[in-house]
């Protein structure tokens, strides 16, 4: 029965490279601010793979009324084990509900597994893996 499943799996057409490119993984973290600014934090959710609970990452975007992501040099992909990685530096601009800015910069991590057999389509999508943003003052 396993034979089968593989055989099946490995059948699967591979993913299209639109799916796989690099424009691909930023428009994920495009989708990702724009689900935050509409308050939309399910959708914002499930473009993470993490441990994090839902309610801990909405409460994390309580006083955040709008977000704004750009994108800076240096979106190399890398290969390790059957994935890609692709680290994005990222500037967001970032506006609370009282009006107040807020600017960030740092890196997205995100992931994608390769077309291997017994991969799923979710698993060969580019989704969020980590982030590591620090506040900075404006105009840096």
């Amino acid at each position: 029965m396993l034979i089968i499943g593989l055989a099946l799996a490995a059948a699967e057409p591979p993913t299209p490279q639109r799916e796989t490119s690099v424009a691909a993984a930023t428009q994920v973290v495009r989708d990702y601010y724009a689900a935050v600014s509409r308050r939309d934090y399910r959708t914002a959710y499930m473009l993470w793979h993490g441990s994090r609970s839902y309610a801990r990452f909405r409460r994390g975007y309580a006083a955040t009324r709008s977000a704004k992501v750009r994108f800076l040099d240096g979106d190399t992909p890398e290969g390790a084990a059957g994935s890609i990685y692709l680290d994005l530096p990222v500037r967001v601009d970032a506006v609370l509900r009282s009006g107040a800015k807020q600017y960030f910069v740092g890196h997205y991590i995100l992931r994608r597994v390769n077309d291997v057999p017994g991969s799923t389509a979710a698993q060969r999508r580019w989704h969020i893996e980590g982030a590591h943003l620090k506040q900075v003052p404006a105009g840096h």
